[in-house]
């Protein structure tokens, strides 16, 4: 029986480079053996092991609920200050997390990348694909402490997965810029790790956005994971409704985002071997 052949075709760079979402399934396979290798690295010979993923969190929440909710009285849309809380911060973990792990995931997989090939864009993906994992532990843990104080998800809670695709299109987005930049500018992973410090206090975590004055909201909402935070919130906890079209801005900001870091990324992958 004659055995089929696979043939590789090595065309220039076009001036808009596209996904390629075939390329990316035909090394599915990697990318698992990626998620993989980041988890069992992250908790590798640690005597906790998954529970950092609870951990984190819970210290967190009670911190903030002591100085915010105990000290400051910070309003917080009628919901225990904890569950409203916690209901922020899982997303802004999640999307912190990915985004300082996809800016040194090229130069830490240095070694492939001069070796052999495959999608580069499998680096980053991994790691927002790795931080699902601990999201949805704590995803648990969220709804246990709803259950604690009574919350009932309302049926927002339908919109859930369109609110979770819109935090992993924004950590993937943000991640293919720092990822392609970190490359060629080491820096960016310090400025990577401060930048993400300040951006949580320009992000509702701590805070309800009924706080912003109102003429500067869409210039807050330019943060897209304002909309992103403020529609998981309300999907699982029901808090008040979000304004729909100040959250349409942070959407649009998302997939702008996505697109132009799909083309920068692209077009950068192709010195990464040299550079790197």
């Amino acid at each position: 029986m004659k055995e089929s052949s696979q043939i590789t075709v090595i065309e220039p760079p076009s001036a808009w480079p596209a996904l390629n979402l075939g390329e990316l399934w035909k090394y599915r396979d990697l990318l698992i053996l990626f998620v993989w290798r980041d988890f069992s690295a992250k908790y590798r010979q640690s005597v906790l092991g998954v529970s950092w993923a609870v951990i984190n969190p819970v210290i967190q929440m009670v911190l903030f609920t002591l100085v915010f909710g105990k000290m400051a009285e910070l309003p917080s849309d009628g919901i225990p200050y904890p569950v409203f809380n916690f209901a922020a911060l899982l997303p802004w973990i999640y999307f912190s997390g990915c985004l300082t792990k996809s800016t040194t995931s090229a130069v830490r997989s240095s070694q492939l990348l001069t070796k052999v090939y495959f999608p580069r864009l499998l680096l980053p993906l991994a790691n927002v694909t790795n931080g699902l994992i601990d999201f949805g532990i704590q995803l648990v843990l969220l709804l246990l402490l709803m259950a604690w104080y009574g919350i009932v998800p309302t049926a927002g809670a339908f919109l859930l997965p369109l609110f979770l695709l819109m935090i992993i299109v924004a950590a993937l987005a943000v991640g293919l810029w720092t990822s392609a930049l970190s490359v060629k500018y080491r820096d960016v992973t310090q400025v990577i790790s401060f930048m993400a410090r300040m951006w949580m206090w320009l992000t509702p975590v701590v805070y309800s956005v009924s706080l912003v004055p109102e003429k500067w909201r869409p210039l807050y909402y330019l943060n897209p994971m304002v909309g992103v935070i403020e529609g998981f919130r309300w999907a699982m906890l029901g808090a008040t409704s979000p304004d729909w079209q100040m959250m349409g801005i942070s959407f649009v900001v998302t997939c702008l985002l996505l697109v132009s870091g799909v083309i920068f990324f692209r077009k950068s992958e192709a010195t990464f071997a040299d550079v790197i």
